[in-house]
């Protein structure tokens, strides 16, 4: 390996230094520290966008096929189960439209982080080319909503409503789903796909409820106190003092419209971001009319390719998410990179991360003009640590007269909230409005969290058969559930543009049910040993990655400083993942049908 002198920095130190950032920012009650929308905290959960006097009759019938979740897993579910032949399929959302996490969003300068044109899923099925790189958020909504017209998803589809409970007939060999609506209808087929980034999160300040200004979660935009729209024009801040408590991705974006718009803004901080450059730019319409059949699957996967290591060719997505993974093969070639041993492998990583690092920290020197708060707002820990941002005028905001950083890391947040304010060490920010910028309740679907109880052959309790940790096929589905399929992350490969995972695991499914179909098979089941089979597979290929979430920052991505043990994904990463899905399909998928005619 090469020398700190041939690198230009000392590894140890950095390491160090790693370690102590990490230390400030650790506090014993980790997720505990989080309060959840409910009780007194309820209206931070409520849909500014719906009707709230909206009424309906339950609904006592039955469908083909019954999809939980109306963003974009939903509704890839609801365009592949339609290819494969379904004909009444049912999105039921909490939301009053399709969108997911998109429609629940819709603060001042929302974009994708992924370029759009990989990161929308069906745009040559739905005949689209998104306008720009990274598409704004109503663009990407009305893009959703597109889909559910193309595919006729709207005319079956059940909005502003909760599914409370699924429960399997053994006599009549369907689901019957419950809903907070009274609702109990049927179907052969269901597909959880409920997503994670919906509900808000919100931080556990002493005080909370004694503040006698404004609040809001950046989730639920209040658009009538700010004014203005997506677009920014917040002219109802002329006049206030903000505070937006929050660092993340979605800061990243909010923040240089507060920063304008406020007379001012203090940015309360506990772990400054990686911000890298953004690049947007409007799409080349003569490239757009240029594009061939195919140019979509072909730009998603040559993304995947690049993002995780693998030969790709051409960069054809060319942007800061590509720069970072080729660092690495400036290092070593591509295909080489596998055949080292392990613990070279992981050097070889960490001397790539502290380079890419290093230049993240050079950047906000060169942006930011005072070093103090340059400073404040360099991030130090491994890269994938905390979800990458990417904006060219986050940074820049902080130069402004009337913004000011508060960091909080030595005091483990916002210590408390008075009638007038903020309390960080011994000082008060007296302020008018304090939005929340502090995500949402990630990485726990509604069934494995319970929220979703379900119950299959003989009532059999999903959480009681999985016991200590799910037992699936693939991800997809688990003995004694019949034609019940998990969409997300769940004994299956994930990558940084995860709709593109989506439409994989939607398409197998798909294919899946129309060999069900074609095979006259009424029920969709693995056998024992093609479960048992797969959760050893997962077992034997899970990538630990237990050192090195202890070692990062805390955040959502290693459970606030407490990673669990071992998450069992697919090891090999997503492209392996993929072709083991399409080999076993080309292989008759006996292991669920194997009770078929």
């Amino acid at each position: 390996m090469p020398t700190p002198q041939d690198l230009g920095f000392d590894p140890d130190e950095l390491r160090a230094r790693y370690k102590a950032e990490r230390d400030r920012r650790i506090r014993p009650d980790g997720n505990a520290q989080y309060r959840r929308p409910e009780g007194e905290f309820a209206d931070y959960a409520k849909d500014p966008h719906a009707d709230p006097d909206y009424r309906r009759e339950p609904l006592h019938d039955r469908v083909d096929a019954i999809v939980v979740g109306g963003g974009f897993g939903g509704l890839l579910a609801g365009a592949r189960l339609r290819q494969a032949g379904l004909d009444r399929i049912r999105l039921i959302d909490d939301g009053a439209d399709f969108g997911g996490t998109w429609y629940w969003n819709r603060y001042p300068g929302i974009h994708c982080d992924i370029e759009s044109y990989v990161y929308l899923p069906l745009l040559e099925e739905v005949g689209y080319v998104p306008e720009w790189k990274y598409a704004p958020g109503e663009e990407i909504r009305q893009h959703s909503r597109a889909i559910g017209r193309k595919f006729g998803l709207y005319r079956d589809a059940v909005f502003q409503t909760r599914v409370t409970g699924l429960r399997w007939d053994d006599n009549a060999e369907e689901w019957t789903v419950e809903t907070d609506r009274g609702d109990r209808m049927r179907a052969q087929y269901v597909v959880v796909s409920s997503g994670t980034l919906s509900t808000p999160k919100l931080p556990g300040i002493p005080g909370i409820e004694k503040f006698t200004g404004h609040l809001f979660h950046t989730s639920r935009w209040d658009y009538d106190y700010t004014g203005g729209n997506a677009q920014g024009g917040l002219t109802g801040l002329a006049d206030k003092r903000v505070a937006v408590i929050g660092t993340g991705a979605t800061a990243i974006q909010v923040v240089p419209h507060l920063g304008r718009d406020a007379q001012h803004l203090y940015v309360f901080q506990r772990t400054p971001s990686t911000v890298d450059v953004r690049g947007n730019r409007p799409t080349d319409r003569e490239w757009a009319a240029s594009l061939k059949p195919g140019w979509h699957r072909e730009r998603r996967d040559n993304f995947l390719a690049v993002v995780t290591g693998k030969p790709a060719g051409e960069d054809l997505v060319a942007d800061a998410w590509t720069g970072s993974a080729r660092l690495l093969q400036k290092l070593i070639p591509t295909d080489a990179y596998p055949e080292l041993p392990a613990e070279q492998r992981e050097q070889i990583d960490e001397v790539v991360d502290f380079q890419k690092m290093n230049e993240l920290r050079a950047r906000v020197d060169r942006l930011v003009e005072d070093p103090a708060t340059a400073e404040k707002l360099k991030p130090w820990y491994r890269y994938m640590c905390k979800r990458p941002t990417f904006s060219d005028d986050y940074l820049e905001t902080f130069n402004r007269p009337n913004v000011t950083l508060v960091d909080t890391a030595d005091h483990g947040g916002v210590e408390r909230m008075t009638e007038r304010g903020l309390v960080v060490g011994d000082q008060e920010y007296e302020v008018d409005c304090v939005i929340f910028a502090t995500g949402f309740q990630v990485g726990i679907s509604g069934v494995l969290s319970g929220k979703l109880p379900v119950h299959g052959r003989g009532g059999l309790s999903l959480l009681e058969y999985w016991g200590r940790g799910p037992k699936t096929l693939h991800g997809f589905y688990s003995r004694n559930f019949p034609n019940l399929f998990h969409l997300g992350p769940l004994q299956n490969a994930a990558s940084v543009n995860f709709v593109h995972i989506l439409d994989e695991q939607a398409t197998h499914v798909g294919e899946v049910v129309a060999e069900a179909r074609r095979r006259g098979a009424r029920c969709v089941e693995p056998t024992e040993e093609a479960e048992r089979d797969w959760v050893r597979t997962i077992e034997e290929k899970s990538a630990d990655n237990y050192k090195f979430h202890l070692e990062c920052t805390p955040g959502y991505y290693n459970n606030e400083g407490m990673p669990h043990e071992r998450r069992f994904s697919y090891g090999d990463g997503p492209i392996a993942f993929h072709e083991v899905l399409r080999d076993w399909r080309a292989n008759r998928m006996d292991d669920v049908l194997a009770e078929a005619e």
